[in-house]
């Protein structure tokens, strides 16, 4: 079973996460999560790190990555790790694969017009506010 992760990425004051907006399927043209696939051999908490320093420029010094949940996708063969944190200082986030923003971390993940995942944003961002102060510290 192929394994990937998403990460959650709230900007420092909390009031932000930080999405890329996919250039290709699937997905194209809807917003995202940072992540990408688990190299064999690496852990998925190692895989996270690297993929938000290859997609995002952001360090494990800028940022503590918390396991929030996990997804299996039998009929797919795969597995999704989802991870959140909150960004310790001020980052602005570079990558050249896709286009990153900062979305109101208010809104609608839920909306499948704009964000991919049918809901799973969503419900991962419930899921972060039911237990911020444990997985995004007080500040």
């Amino acid at each position: 079973m192929q394994g990937y992760n998403v990460i959650m990425v709230y900007h420092h004051n909390q009031d932000k996460i930080l999405m890329c907006k996919r250039v290709k399927e699937p997905y194209k043209g809807l917003y995202n999560l940072v992540g990408g696939k688990i190299e064999p051999g690496e852990t998925g908490i190692d895989s996270a790190y690297r993929e938000l320093r290859e997609e995002a420029g952001i360090s494990r010094e800028d940022i503590v990555l918390h396991p929030v949940m996990e997804f299996s996708y039998y009929l797919q063969d795969c597995r999704v790790e989802v991870y959140a944190g909150r960004l310790r200082h001020e980052v602005e986030p570079a990558g050249d694969e896709q286009y990153l923003d900062w979305i109101d971390a208010a809104s609608d993940f839920f909306d499948m017009a704009l964000y991919a995942g049918e809901g799973n944003i969503g419900h991962m961002v419930a899921q972060v506010n039911l237990f911020k102060k444990d997985v995004l510290g007080d500040q």
